[in-house]
């Protein structure tokens, strides 16, 4: 399904951390890779874009579904563009079930077909090459992220592999808490969507860095800053986005 050629687009993202930008401190009109898709889109395409970002940190796909979904669909007027992005902060819960959760989903996008409205499904980012349980992060987004491929297949659906990108490994990518990437890694995948979406350019390819040393005492530093405030948020079942609102809940016209 494509936006007929003179209809203004009308953007709504929903996910977490990664689609509310979390981690992108700009310079950029609109922050995160969504909001950057955003500009893109009004720069590209000569046609009104209007934008909502539904997401907010710390939501497992579950709450994206319940919650975000529905206020999607009830923008006035309706969408006609929606990217979904989730499942990465479900990658480490002893329940994380892949059938189950793309089962889902997969109704989820049934919704938006329904209603004329163009879906993108996108892989979250992977930050395992730098964080406590790496392996088990980038096993399960791995399969995340196959599954992810599949529903789109089977949908006809566009997707943004962002799991898979060679160059998003790099640490330059990322912010301080390495969860999270900063304004260079959110514009490289406002670039991977607006090729998957709307057949832009993608993404200049830069030349890999060499290994960066790390220091004990930063290694300290990060577990005390970071690792330890994420463990007592998951003893305590707090999340970062309690009380958190979405960013841009209503359309806001982009220049």
């Amino acid at each position: 399904m494509t936006i007929p050629e003179d209809a203004p687009i009308r953007y709504v993202a929903l996910g977490d951390s990664f689609s509310e930008g979390v981690g992108d401190e700009g310079p950029a009109a609109l922050l995160g890779w969504t909001g950057r898709l955003a500009s893109a889109l009004a720069a590209t395409s000569g046609r009104p874009v209007s934008f909502a970002n539904l997401a907010i940190r710390g939501r497992l796909l579950d709450g994206v579904l319940g919650e975000q979904v529905d206020q999607a669909l009830a923008l006035d007027p309706e969408p006609t563009l929606a990217t979904f992005c989730a499942g990465g902060n479900d990658l480490l819960r002893p329940s994380f079930d892949i059938p189950t959760l793309i089962g889902r989903l997969g109704a989820a996008a049934d919704r938006f077909r329904d209603r004329g409205i163009r879906l993108a499904l996108v892989s979250p980012a992977d930050p395992s090459a730098r964080l406590p349980l790496g392996r088990l992060i980038n096993r399960r987004g791995d399969a995340w992220a196959t599954a992810l491929a599949e529903l789109a297949t089977d949908r006809g659906l566009p997707f943004v592999d962002v799991s898979r990108d060679t160059q998003l490994g790099q640490a330059e990518f990322w912010s301080t808490d390495r969860l999270h990437m900063n304004a260079l890694g959110h514009r490289r995948v406002a670039a991977l969507a607006l090729r998957a979406i709307a057949d832009g350019p993608g993404p200049d390819e830069a030349a890999a860095p060499g290994a960066a040393r790390t220091r004990l005492a930063d290694e300290l530093r990060y577990y005390r800053e970071y690792v330890v405030p994420w463990l007592g948020r998951r003893i305590t079942r707090r999340s970062s986005g309690d009380g958190r609102t979405a960013p841009y809940p209503t359309w806001t016209p982009v220049s």
